[in-house]
Order: structure tokens, then sequence, then C-alpha cells
């Protein structure tokens, strides 16, 4: 069983409700119909309904429930609820109705009241309209100070990592993070993997250096990153800095790092900034073929998950399988 199957099964033992903002939109009508059809989870589409089921064509939404947040019973209790939240701010009633008419804040505030699990959108919402919402109504997660990203790669017929399986961090979000959010995206990423994969976390700090084989300023941050990660959490396997191929490869790590629990078998990739990550995992997606699933977003109280814009229906259906485990873990 592959990895995303793995995960529709677990999504399967507890079922949750996702809501798919982006209604009104082919890939996530068809990623909704697939959903439940697979019977994944419950699915929630935002929307116009006459809309929605005129571009849905043949495709069966049986089992859907569609909202239309304007028509819709909750409206004015949301509306109420994120006017208090955000009054103090400078939101205006005005303002608040109009807010939540938009299909991103409305599900959001479906998953902060409890009527659904998490959130899934960004088949066409840029990555900031889909998180901001989540961290104005939804906020961090208790002991959590930083949200971020990560991918899970599932590379085919490779040695390394959990049997090809790796989590990246952060790939999608934070763009320059100092020494002290990395050590942060470090410690989310591997609770992440745990929850995901089960298996245990072998954390790698990337660098161009390997202990010390390089100076300079950007090898000092991810040595101070491993350093602070290490005191927030000792009883991780954690390693760093370490250059990719000693990271991952058996031998190279032997050689470059001998004394390293994790050289060599990492399975947690942390990366020093946004540049590097993003690079990072498109080079595996396109050059190994392998899936790349996410944006998932870590440490939002409760799961609210960004699509790439060049996203498929499957990867809709597979990032939310993966928010429904993340929903259930989180309970």
């Amino acid at each position: 069983m592959n990895f995303i199957e793995g995960i529709k099964e677990k999504a399967r033992l507890n079922k949750q409700t996702i809501v798919l903002a982006e209604g009104e939109e082919i890939r996530t009508i068809t990623a909704a119909s697939a959903l439940i059809k697979e019977d994944i989870c419950n699915v929630v589409l935002l929307g116009n309904e006459n809309k929605i089921k005129e571009i849905a064509g043949d495709i069966s939404l049986d089992g859907a429930k569609i909202i239309n947040p304007e028509t819709s019973e909750y409206f004015d209790d949301f509306k109420n609820s994120f006017f208090e939240m955000r009054k103090a701010k400078g939101m205006t009633e005005e303002k608040a109705e109009e807010t939540m008419k938009n299909t991103l804040y409305f599900g959001v505030m479906m998953v902060e009241k409890g009527i659904a699990d998490g959130m899934v959108a960004g088949a066409v919402n840029s990555t900031g309209n889909v998180l901001r919402p989540a961290l104005q109504i939804l906020k961090t997660a208790p002991g959590t100070k930083l949200v971020s990203a990560f991918f899970v790669m599932a590379v085919p017929d490779c040695e390394y990592g959990e049997n090809g399986i790796f989590v990246f961090g952060d790939c999608g979000l934070n763009e320059n993070p100092d020494a002290d959010a990395v050590s942060e995206i470090a410690i989310s990423s591997a609770n992440s993997f745990k929850s995901l994969i089960g298996k245990e976390p072998k954390v790698a700090m990337l660098s161009y250096s390997t202990y010390g084989s390089a100076k300079s300023e950007l090898v000092e941050k991810v040595q101070l990153a491993t350093k602070l990660a290490k005191e927030k959490a000792p009883d991780l396997m954690l390693d760093g800095e370490l250059q990719l191929d000693a990271a991952i490869v058996k031998s190279v790590g032997q050689q470059k790092a001998p004394e390293s629990k994790v050289a060599g078998q990492a399975n947690v990739l942390v990366f020093p900034d946004l540049n590097a990550g993003n690079i990072g995992y498109k080079l595996v997606q396109r050059l190994a073929k392998a899936e790349a699933y996410g944006p998932i977003t870590q440490g939002i109280k409760k799961p609210v998950n960004d699509l790439s814009r060049g996203c498929s229906a499957e990867d809709i259906v597979g990032v939310a399988a993966i928010t429904c485990v993340q929903a259930q873990m989180q309970k």
C-alpha cells in the first residue's frame, strides 16, 4: 500500500467533515465526488448550488452538502462572531458581513465552530488568501509559536528516507525564517511525520555545510537552529548542520558525520529558507517523479490546507485525506 492509500485508509476509520471552499471549480467538484465515492470523508461544498450543479454536469454529487454562505442558516452567527473577534482591530459590522460572504472565511468559521473538522482550498486562490482567514479566526495551536508548511514526498523505487517517503519543511510559507523559526519548523515537521507516517522521525537540518565544513552566516543560522531545536525537544532524533547527501546516504553520512545518529538515515528534511525548500521539493517531484502532497500547514489550531493552483482533482483528494488524519490526531 502506497503512502496516500494508507492515509485514505486512516481517514476512513474515523470519518471527518471537510469543507471544500472553492465549490464552483471543476477540479474541486471532481474531487468531492471521488471523496464521497471512496468513502474518505463527509464533504461540504461552498458556493451557489445551481452554479455548482451546472458545472458538475454528469459528475455525481450525491452525498455532498452544498452551502451558499449568503443564504446559509449559519450566516448571521458567523458574521457576528467574526465582528466580535476582530472589532479591536477595526472590524465593522458591515465589513464583517461582507467578509463572511467569502467562501474561504465562511469555511474557516465552519471549522472554528466545530461544524466541520478541516478545510481545503487553493486551487484558484493564493496561499495568502487561503491562510489569512485561518490565522485570523483559528490562530495557532496551543504550544506552537509558528505556522509553517510541509510537503510529504513519496519517491518511487527509493532506498532513502522511510522507504522513499519524506517530510520536507518549510517549502511553502516562511520565506526567510530566523534560527528560532527554523527550530520550530523542525519540531513541527517531526510531529507531522510521526502523525501521518506513524514512524520515528529522523530530522536533518540542511545546509551546504556538514559539521562546520564551511563557515558563513548562512551556516551559523542552521547551527543555531539545530542547537535550539535540541534544547526544545531533547528526545527528538535531530542533527545538523548536514549536507543533503550526508543526511540521506548512509555511506556519505558515515564519512562526513560518523558520530551522528541521523546522518545517512534522515526522513525529515528541514530547509534553511523558502528558496531552498521550494527548489528542493520541485526538483525531487519532477526529476524523481515523486508524488508531492502539499503544502500542508502545521501549527494552526485546526487543519486548514492550501493547494497548488496547478493541482489536479486527485491532488485535492489526497490533501483532503491528509486533512482528515490531521483532524483525527488533533482530537
